[in-house]
């Protein structure tokens, strides 16, 4: 386990190497890597553990019956997923969460946190306020997604993800961490339907684009 690389990361923001080692043995912590496609954990099975993406991506997805899916959120290096579930007791998983690519994850039973709020360990009480700036984060990035799937229109959809990354990444050239069908996924669109919508607004000298770089050009009305 690589404790310098942890080190840098939000979950255990503050912590010295003694104390991340206390609490990767107390949340009985472990590695485990899996290939692009598989998934990590299942709707409506119920998980103790939440990860935390050490190389790679995951994607949280929900996938209904008659076999739609929907892309709820992307999950990077450094980032954390199925925390709330890990807290809750019994609580079954609503989405799937599958590898984007291939990818290590570290596993960290949170179950019992209940136990750490009355521990005196230091780790214990930065580990709790650091979940809670993350489930902070997260309820933005969860807030977002409906900003980006109320407008009506295709183009209006696009416009409001592509302008919210570029907001995040401060300029007007960028990657996004979604292929064709895994943006059409999030946008709630069918991908033919927003793949013509692409070649319309690069006509229009909105964007450019080539697989998952994106370039806006200028901004007007969707």
């Amino acid at each position: 386990m690589n404790i310098r690389q942890l080190q840098d990361n939000l979950l255990f923001r503050d912590m010295d190497a003694a104390e991340i080692a206390s609490a990767l043995q107390a949340l009985e912590g472990y590695e485990k890597r899996f290939e692009k496609g598989e998934t990590l954990l299942r709707a409506g099975s119920v998980t103790e553990r939440l990860g935390l993406v050490l190389e790679g991506s995951v994607t949280i997805e929900r996938n209904d019956a008659w076999g739609s899916r929907t892309i709820i959120s992307h999950v990077g290096q450094g980032q954390v997923f199925a925390e709330t579930y890990a807290l809750l007791d019994h609580a079954p998983l609503l989405v799937d969460v599958t590898a984007s690519e291939d990818c290590r994850i570290l596993f960290l039973r949170s179950g019992g946190i209940q136990s750490l709020k009355c521990s005196q360990s230091t780790w214990a009480l930065k580990y709790i306020s650091n979940l809670l700036t993350i489930s902070m984060q997260k309820n933005l990035v969860l807030s977002g997604r409906s900003f980006h799937t109320a407008p009506k229109t295709i183009r209006g959809r696009v416009m409001a993800y592509l302008h919210s990354v570029s907001m995040q990444k401060g300029c007007q050239d960028f990657d996004i961490p979604f292929d064709r069908q895994q943006l059409a996924d999030y946008l709630n669109l069918e991908r033919s339907a927003l793949s013509k919508e692409l070649g319309r607004m690069q006509r229009d000298g909105l964007i450019s684009c080539r697989k998952n770089h994106f370039v806006i050009h200028q901004s007007r009305s969707v």
